[in-house]
């Protein structure tokens, strides 16, 4: 009597379940083209971020560097898309990034000129900076366009960390 109570208790468990799960499944929203549309929407709006690490002070390099960001950034205009670039310039790449030394500055300026809807950034590092002023006895000027942050390093790190693209030319 005991296992024949047993196996009705778990015949009609059975039941239920598959009744639940038919009711949970009748319960969904079928899938429609307007579904499947915004979907694709919600997907192309995951933000494009690009970082652009420059360490050399070489001028083929820094051109490089302004070449795919011009790229990167004309490709998602094209799509109708924005793009956020970040070049990050310590060590001798500093270069690029100073007013007395850069021989891409007129790039740069171009460059933070037309990149609009798309954001350009050119960050230029504190320790690299004062380093060179150490060295050089007298200050270092940046250029107007680029930014200051405490460590081309940790930028490039932190922002990794938070699902940036990553290049180095």
């Amino acid at each position: 009597m005991r296992k024949l109570f047993c196996q009705l208790t778990v015949a009609s468990m059975v039941c239920l379940s598959m009744a639940s799960v038919a009711w949970a499944q009748a319960a969904k929203p079928q899938s429609s083209a307007k579904t499947q549309s915004s979907a694709k929407t919600q997907s192309s709006a995951k933000p494009h971020r690009l970082l652009i690490h420059v360490d050399q002070n070489d001028p083929a390099v820094m051109n490089l560097a302004l070449n795919n960001a011009t790229n990167v950034i004309e490709h998602y205009r094209a799509k109708g898309e924005d793009v956020d670039v970040d070049i990050v310039a310590y060590g001798p790449g500093l270069n690029m990034l100073r007013a007395d030394t850069s021989p891409v500055q007129d790039r740069i300026k171009q460059l933070k000129g037309t990149a609009f809807p798309s954001k350009v950034q050119f960050s230029a590092c504190a320790n690299t900076k004062e380093n060179m002023e150490k060295k050089e006895g007298r200050p270092v000027a940046v250029l107007p366009d680029a930014t200051i942050v405490p460590s081309g390093v940790v930028q490039l790190m932190e922002k990794q960390e938070k699902g940036w693209s990553y290049l180095r030319p």
